[in-house]
């Protein structure tokens, strides 16, 4: 197993292979972001092309470490307020001056956004009340004490007041009744460089779905001028044409090569970078009386039995997905985070045990098994499809006949959304690198009123960990708070509410002469790729 901290640099080459013009950074992405509106999707292909225009009051390094953003400074007032003391001397892309102002509208827009896949409210819920003692000092006031909120502020992206058309005075009002929004825009209108106005180090030229995105350099940016004039995102979501645009020289950088072309990749002089992610692959299943895609169970749902969901997880072989689909690029896993981040407890893997999951089935009342159908993107995760593949012939060794229903990542979102997959596999990177992460957006029960539970689309609900995840949500004491995750996933994992599968090992390939430092988040950041110090 590798540390999760310990990037691995391999393939370093000589150098003499320049980017495509000396002042354009070209970047082959394996997924397509689906909007440039930044409080739009939690999805890692937007955010991280989003991080590029948009900043948000604090930011996190490669290993998820809480710095300083547009807040320069912040501290706990009591157990619930919080004072930041913002930037001076930020301007928007716009020219327009960053203040407190601009911090206000932002969160107020985020319960307004119509539509979201998986919406940010999972963040912006819990603020009760936002003042501005002046333009650079933010007085936050939370429902509930919450030790997470500068870790959670790195999600919440900052949008211009008066580029969005906001009146002079907002006054904040919990869950979307603030005071002096205008006419909201919603998520398409970021599509223009007008509208999709940030203080980050580059300004959206042009989006063209299904081509590129394309930004340009700020060159009043408050952090210092960025390396490159111009940076263009392709997506190239098929695996071999990605490694050939590199290979061709057509983009300097491509996200996820696939395991088995890295020698081919490092023997053509190029550099490959790896780092075990945050990222759990995971089976959800649907927990409702009418679950559809099953059958030959009488009508019933089979996965509302816990002896079922415990039979599915004892038949995945996660070491043989790791080594024969992964090429050990992953580690099986055994809880929703990799150890030793916070809030794991160094559970153990499920065993690979098919006749223990058999007689589960026979325990449960299906003996013959059933038929059911394995909803997953093909174009999301690493090897996703040939992962639910094998996943699906594990399952028809105990009997539970399963077809694979596999789509591109924004259709597989929006099925899924819509609660079409009776089980599905899908990922999850924990933005704070903290187990309330996983635990408030996956298992926690769905509420939408209270921000709660918002990916999940299995529908699972257990109101002894909701109270626990609450109040340890509410915990300022680390140990007491780390103890209570534990206790909360573990409710959880033993239920079988949702079973982890393995953890990303993220792998990019690049140029020689650029360096880029693997993130514990599978972010691909423009603007963290700098030329290759000699």
């Amino acid at each position: 197993m590798r540390a999760l901290t310990l990037p691995i640099v391999a393939g370093l080459a000589a150098a003499g292979i320049s980017p495509a013009t000396a002042q354009e950074l070209a970047i082959g992405l394996k997924s397509e972001a689906t909007s440039m509106d930044p409080q739009f999707h939690q999805l890692s292909t937007n955010i991280q092309v989003a991080k590029n225009i948009f900043e948000a009051l604090t930011t996190q390094d490669a290993v998820q470490k809480v710095t300083p953003g547009l807040a320069e400074s912040w501290e706990a007032i009591d157990d619930t307020t919080w004072r930041f003391n913002l930037r001076e001397g930020v301007t928007f892309h716009d020219g327009s001056e960053f203040t407190a102002r601009d911090v206000i509208y932002s969160f107020c827009r985020i319960p307004l956004v119509q539509n979201s896949p998986s919406p940010f409210t999972i963040y912006s819920a819990g603020i009760a009340d936002m003042t501005a003692e002046d333009d650079h000092t933010l007085t936050i006031t939370t429902k509930a004490t919450n030790p997470l909120l500068p870790t959670e502020l790195w999600s919440l992206a900052i949008v211009s007041a008066d580029t969005l058309g906001a009146e002079e005075e907002i006054t904040y009002g919990p869950d979307g009744t603030c005071e002096g929004m205008g006419e909201v825009p919603q998520a398409p209108a970021f599509n223009s460089p007008d509208v999709a106005v940030g203080t980050g180090p580059y300004k959206l030229e042009t989006y063209t779905r299904g081509s590129e995105v394309v930004l340009s350099r700020f060159d009043e940016y408050w952090g210092g001028t960025p390396d490159w004039e111009r940076v263009v995102m392709r997506p190239i979501t098929s695996d071999g044409p990605r490694v050939a645009a590199l290979l061709a020289g057509d983009v300097d950088m491509i996200e996820s090569p696939p395991i088995q072309d890295l020698p081919r990749i490092e023997d053509a002089g190029l550099k490959v970078v790896d780092a075990l992610s945050n990222r759990v692959i995971y089976l959800h299943m649907q927990q409702l009386e009418d679950a559809p895609g099953i059958s030959g169970t009488d009508g019933e749902n089979p996965l509302l039995d816990p002896r079922v969901r415990e039979a599915i997880s004892l038949s995945i072989n996660r070491d043989a997905i790791v080594e024969r689909i992964m090429g050990g690029y992953a580690v099986a896993a055994g809880e929703l985070l990799p150890p030793p981040m916070f809030g794991t407890s160094e559970r153990p893997v499920d065993p690979y045990d098919p006749e223990r999951a058999k007689e589960l089935l026979a325990e449960a009342g299906y003996p013959d098994g059933f038929s059911i159908t394995l909803g997953t993107p093909n174009d999301r995760y690493i090897n996703d499809e040939q992962v639910a593949q094998a996943v699906a012939q594990m399952l028809a060794q105990i009997g539970i006949d399963t077809r694979v229903d596999a789509s591109t990542a924004s259709q597989f979102f929006s099925r899924r959304n819509d609660l079409e997959f009776p089980i599905y596999m899908a990922g999850w990177g924990a933005s704070s690198g903290d187990m309330s992460s996983p635990l408030k957006s996956l298992v926690a029960t769905y509420d939408p009123d209270t921000g709660m539970g918002p990916t999940n689309a299995g529908r699972y609900s257990n109101p002894e960990m909701d109270a626990l995840l609450l109040e340890a949500m509410s915990t300022i004491d680390d140990t007491k708070r780390d103890r209570m995750l534990q206790e909360a996933e573990t409710m959880v994992l033993n239920d079988y509410g949702i079973i982890p599968l393995h953890y990303e090992q993220t792998v990019w390939a690049m140029k020689p002469n650029l360096s880029y430092e693997p993130r514990v988040d599978q972010y691909t950041m423009a603007t963290k790729v700098e030329p290759a110090s000699e």
